[in-house]
């Protein structure tokens, strides 16, 4: 009983760490993207929202506060200001940046939506979106680094993908909630088989 107990806090742990590696910007891969080079989900979302003008900028720097805060005490132990968040992240630009840097990627900038949104969400109800995020993130960044679509002669922007996103990876599978019991209700639910009357008539004979 106490093992089923420890199993069913898992997808809440893992989606709680996984919110973590998103929210605070652990460095994850790296790729080109519109405001130079990311090296996370929440990185290349932001860039894509701030070109857009989808969401206000006020809520795109509420998105990238908690990371820039944790890197710039790890860095030079300063808070940033929250007016210089869009230059940190080199944001200013983004705008008038060519949007044939996201459409070569669209499987790292859709993964990347899902992944932001599944670590919010996942906070509420473990589920699934993380999963299929990270997934999709690891696909294009595969699919870029080993059959070279799209292709990319400089080393410095070349695709990386660093260790870290295992384990993301790894967590976001562990996020997903199975219902152990419902499983084992259903196999003891099904009705056994029942021997035919032909066979059982041939017995008595």
């Amino acid at each position: 009983m106490a093992g089923a107990g420890w199993a069913a806090k898992v997808p809440t742990i893992a989606s709680r760490v996984y919110f973590l590696l998103i929210i605070l910007q652990i460095p994850l891969f790296r790729v080109p993207c519109r405001s130079g080079l990311c090296t996370t989900p929440m990185a290349v979302t932001s860039s894509q929202l701030i070109s857009s003008d989808v969401f206000p900028t006020a809520a795109v720097k509420a998105l990238l506060y908690p990371g820039a805060v944790v890197d710039g005490l790890i860095s030079t132990m300063t808070i940033p200001k929250w007016n210089d968040i869009l230059d940190l992240y080199n944001l200013t630009a983004a705008k008038s940046a060519s949007a044939m840097v996201d459409l070569q990627r669209l499987e790292v900038l859709a993964g990347s939506y899902f992944s932001v949104a599944g670590a919010f969400v996942g906070l509420m109800k473990p589920g699934r979106m993380s999963m299929f995020g990270t997934l999709l993130v690891v696909w294009g960044l595969v699919k870029e680094s080993f059959l070279g679509k799209p292709p990319n002669t400089d080393p410095a922007t070349a695709v990386f993908i660093y260790p870290t996103m295992f384990f993301a990876l790894f967590c976001a599978f562990s996020s997903v909630k199975y219902d152990l019991n419902r499983v084992t209700r259903k196999q003891q639910a099904r009705p056994a088989a029942k021997p035919l009357q032909s066979s059982a008539k041939s017995k008595l004979k």
